[in-house]
C-alpha cells in the first residue's frame, strides 16, 4: 500500500517498516558496543556502508566494487575480533519479550549467590571486591584481568577471594549469569574522600562506578563490612544480607522491583487507604 511519493521513489507501508526495522536493529547494536573498541569498528562500517550507498547512487561502479570489497572484509574482521560483543547482542535478542519468560537465567539466582558470597567473605574476613555490570562495556578493564567466562556461584566466587589464590587480589566482573573476569584493575577514585579510613578497595569501587554503569560490591577485609557503591557514591555500608540483596535488586532490575512494588501496592488500595485514613484504626 502505497503512502506518498519522493521523487520517482514511492514508499509504502512495509518500507516505512523496513526503514523502522533497520534503525532498532542498528540502535540496539550500538547500545551493546558503547564503550568498547567494537564502537570505533562499527562506526567505520556504518561510514562504509554509506559511501558504497552513494557511490551505487551516483554511478561509480569502480568506487562501488571497491567499498563493498573492503566492506565484506571489515565484517569479517568484526565477527572474528568481537565475538563477546555479538555473543551478548544474540543473549539481548533472546532475552525479548515471550522469550524471556522461556529462556531468561534467574536474576534473583546471580544476586543470591552474590550476596552470599559477600556475607561469607565477610565472615571469613576476607576483602572482596565484585563489579556487576549493568550497560556500558568494561572491555579495557577485563582486559587488565584473567579471563574466566564461568557460571556464577558463591562457592567460586568465594574461593576466589582466598587470600592464596592466586587471582584473590582485583576485582571480579560479573555480567549477567557469567563470572567474566578475575583479578582485574580498576580505576582509583580521583574525589576527594572524607572518610579516611576506606581503603584501596573503597576507592576502586567508588572509581570505577564514576567511568561505567556499574554496580560495586566491597567487602572489607579489616572490618568485614559489606557495602554497595553505585554511581561514584555507597548506597549502604555495613549491609546485612536482607538489606544487601534488596538493594542490589533495586539497583541491577530496578522495572522488576517497580513491578513488584505495584503488585503488591497497586494504586486502588493506596487510593482507598487515602479516602479512608482512619480504617482500620
Amino acid at each position: 500500500m502505497e503512502i506518498f511519493h519522493i521523487g520517482f521513489l514511492s514508499v509504502g507501508i512495509i518500507d516505512m517498516l523496513d526503514v523502522f526495522a533497520v534503525t532498532v536493529v542498528f540502535y540496539q547494536v550500538y547500545r551493546i558496543v558503547r564503550g568498547t573498541r567494537a564502537t570505533q569498528m562499527f562506526a567505520g562500517l556504518l561510514i562504509l556502508l554509506a559511501a558504497g550507498s552513494i557511490a551505487q547512487v551516483v554511478g561509480m561502479s569502480g568506487m562501488t566494487w571497491l567499498i563493498q570489497s573492503i566492506g565484506a572484509v571489515w565484517v569479517i574482521a568484526f565477527v572474528i575480533l568481537f565475538q563477546p560483543e555479538l555473543r551478548r547482542t544474540l543473549m539481548r535478542i533472546g532475552q525479548i519479550g515471550v522469550l524471556r519468560s522461556l529462556f531468561q537465567t534467574s536474576g534473583e539466582r546471580v544476586l543470591l549467590a552474590v550476596t552470599k558470597a559477600s556475607m561469607d567473605l565477610s565472615r571469613r574476613r576476607f576483602g572482596g571486591l565484585l563489579v556487576l555490570q549493568r550497560t556500558t562495556g568494561i572491555r579495557g578493564i577485563l582486559e587488565t584481568g584473567v579471563q574466566l567466562q564461568a557460571e556464577v556461584s558463591a562457592d567460586l566466587l568465594v574461593s576466589l577471594f582466598y587470600p592464596r589464590s592466586p587471582l584473590h587480589d582485583g576485582a571480579v566482573i560479573i555480567f549477567g549469569d557469567t563470572i567474566v573476569a578475575a583479578r582485574c584493575i580498576l580505576p582509583l577514585s580521583t574525589s576527594i574522600i572524607e572518610d579516611e579510613s576506606l581503603g584501596t578497595r573503597h576507592r576502586a569501587a567508588i572509581g570505577v562506578t564514576e567511568e561505567v554503569d556499574a554496580v560495586a560490591v566491597v567487602v572489607s577485609e579489616e572490618t568485614g563490612a559489606v557495602s554497595i557503591v553505585c554511581n561514584g557514591s555507597f548506597v549502604g555500608r555495613d549491609l546485612d544480607s536482607q538489606t544487601l540483596q534488596a538493594e542490589l535488586t533495586k539497583l541491577m532490575y530496578p522495572k522488576i522491583t517497580a513491578a513488584k512494588t505495584e503488585t503488591v501496592n497497586p494504586p486502588e488500595m493506596e487510593q482507598t487507604a487515602q479516602a479512608n485514613p482512619h480504617a482500620g484504626s
